[in-house]
């Protein structure tokens, strides 16, 4: 194949009706963009119609067209869950048979013991809570012990919130280094999270130094094949911690979603000569999805529509701009949780036929058809599309 660079833009959270599992999930009837669209008494996304999102669902304001810019479909996930880094794996052609672990009603005692021995004091909290309300109703008691507060969500994750006047930053990531070894086996949960905040009681501020221990991807996946390829390997937004690092040239974080829109054209611009850019956009999932906000929601799924020309403008000839989302996050469920849902599927670019790619049986396809059109070996899972979308194919 003859792709020059890849543009793989991810959705956080937007996706496109349950999967038939999706009722052992508890989301039986989720649908994100439908029902989001509904919500709001239609959704005005002219840019992404024109790809040919309104192919994909029938979603009220957004029109299917008889010819559409992109090739379009969606993709089932094969993994077992519903989180963020599942999804991100399985599109880098990584299957997980179990999901990751949670914690509804806070951490195994055995575990909880293990860990306060391991760094020399007691925690505080240990449930499953919003972050901003957890520091609020234990800050005071942490300002006067020095205990460490340690709270869980609908994800996978082992959360510590310290004061940076309490606790410093460094010593911090250092408890968290502590959660992240010893969580292993059958609690090895995705990402042990280091919450640091400042202020006083009654106004704590969470800071902008959080840093994710993530798991290391178990196996070989698409960042490891176009890497070793000698390619560059962009990684923009959550990515960095998704993928714990591995195989990025360059790791940029983004404080929201206008930004991870710049920093993606900064790339295109001059920064990426051939290879990968991911971008994940996070604020449907954290901002609108877990708080139940359709109209934000939609404001949102609008703002990237309006700014989506501006991204299409500095692709190539040889370009492929890749539109997708790695699960659901229904802003209209009695849930904050995320959904199991299909993944979006849009596919652009000037040699790239539009055609409708039907529903792929797991997201691991969306991976092996990037390998396939820069010429790199192919990750452990998927089976690739690429051929019958290229325009020009050189005969492999």
């Amino acid at each position: 194949m003859d792709a020059e660079r890849v543009v793989i833009i991810l959705l956080d959270g937007v996706g496109v009706g349950a999967l038939p599992d999706a009722e052992k999930y508890g989301d039986e009837g989720s649908n994100t963009l439908v029902n989001t669209a509904k919500a709001v008494g239609g959704l005005k996304l002219p840019n992404l119609e024109k790809l040919g999102l309104g192919n994909i669902e029938k979603i009220k304001g957004v029109t299917p067209l008889s010819s559409p810019g992109a090739s379009y479909g969606k993709m089932a996930q094969k993994s077992a869950g519903k989180d963020t880094i599942t999804g991100h794996w399985e599109i880098a052609g990584i299957i997980l048979d179990k999901p990751f672990p949670t914690y509804p009603n806070g951490f195994p005692k055995e575990i909880i013991e293990k860990f306060e021995k391991l760094i020399g004091r007691k925690v505080l909290g240990n449930v499953a809570a919003s972050g901003t309300r957890i520091i609020e109703e234990y800050g005071r008691e942490h300002l006067r012990t020095g205990f460490p507060i340690v709270y869980t969500s609908a994800d996978s994750v082992f959360q510590i919130a310290a004061h940076e006047d309490v606790i410093p930053l460094n010593e911090l990531y250092d408890i968290c280094l502590t959660a992240r070894k010893l969580l292993v086996g059958k609690h090895a949960v995705g990402r042990v999270i280091a919450r640091p905040f400042v202020g006083k009681p009654g106004n704590f501020i969470r800071t902008s130094n959080r840093k994710d221990f993530t798991l290391e991807p178990p196996k070989e996946n698409l960042l490891d094949c176009i890497f070793k390829a000698g390619m560059d390997v962009i990684g923009i937004g959550k990515i960095g911690d998704i993928f714990a690092g591995r195989s990025l040239k360059k790791i940029v974080k983004t404080k929201d979603n206008i930004e991870g829109i710049e920093r993606t054209k900064d790339f295109l611009i001059d920064g990426c000569k051939r290879g990968l850019i991911f971008t994940n956009l996070v604020d449907f999932d954290t901002r609108y999805g877990h708080r139940n906000d359709p109209r934000g929601f939609a404001d949102a799924l609008e703002e990237f529509d309006k700014r989506l020309p501006e991204i299409i403008f500095y692709l190539k000839d040889k370009d492929v701009l890749i539109i997708t989302s790695d699960h659901g996050c229904d802003p209209t469920t009695p849930s904050t949780d995320h959904s199991r849902e299909y993944a979006l599927l849009l596919v652009y670019g000037k040699n790239i036929k539009a055609v409708n790619l039907g529903i792929r049986n797991t997201f691991a396809d969306l991976g092996a058809s990037v390998a396939d059109m820069l010429g790199t070996s192919l990750p452990p899972y998927g089976e690739s599309f690429a051929d019958v979308l290229m325009h020009h194919n050189d005969g492999k």
